[in-house]
């Protein structure tokens, strides 16, 4: 009789697993069927490790995130803050890509999420797509602000201005193009880098 595969290993293997899924399509629908099915574990066994679903995929979409990048730009201190922080979200950009490959992503997005109403593990993936998504820009403005470049108490709401504005864009990429707009890309990236590291984030909320 072989012996059964350590504990340790089933672990892994659900997680790579589901990290596959979730590299083929960034709006899989992470089920805990799918994912044993895929990783050739019992249901009861990835039960075991991951109760529910949502702990499931939040330690997944982790593990893609809180890799950590070999030359990631906001490390490189010869740089301005600003500057570092604009080749940081254009990483993120060049996840999607442009074109035909932008348009798949939203095509994929909108089938999952928009044109008809998301399953309870469609809105758990989504959620925590998004929670990780600005997890990994907190990170970056933390770098920030542990040197004085960011005000420590701004670092939460300067991600979700930050979030929303590579939403935007990722938007425009995926719509007809001409030869100018990746000019105003780099003019947005930088006016929002700009607007982060000076502090007027916290300033404009704290006039209302």
């Amino acid at each position: 009789m072989p012996d059964r595969p350590p504990k340790r290993d089933t672990r892994d293997r659900i997680l790579i697993a589901a990290a596959t899924m979730l590299g083929e399509d960034p709006a899989a629908r992470l089920s805990v069927r799918g994912v044993a099915a895929r990783a050739g574990v019992s249901m009861g066994s990835l039960r075991h490790f991951f109760p529910t679903q949502r702990e499931l995929i939040d330690t997944v979409v982790a593990g893609i995130y809180d890799v950590d990048i070999p030359d990631d730009p906001i490390l490189d201190t010869e740089r301005a803050p600003a500057e570092r922080l604009v080749a940081c979200l254009r990483q993120l950009l060049s996840q999607v890509g442009t074109g035909d490959r932008a348009r798949e992503y939203w095509r994929a997005i909108h089938e999952t999420y928009i044109a008809s109403d998301p399953t309870d593990d469609q809105v758990a993936t989504y959620r925590s797509l998004e929670r990780l998504g600005l997890h990994r820009i907190e990170r970056w403005l933390t770098v920030l602000a542990d040197e004085g470049a960011v005000p420590a108490n701004d670092v939460e709401r300067s991600a979700r201005f930050l979030a929303s504005v590579l939403n935007g864009l990722l938007i425009e990429r995926a719509l007809p193009a001409d030869a100018l707009r990746l000019t105003f890309e780099t003019d947005t990236l930088r006016m929002a880098a700009d607007a982060v590291t000076s502090g007027r984030i916290g300033a404009e909320q704290s006039e209302r």
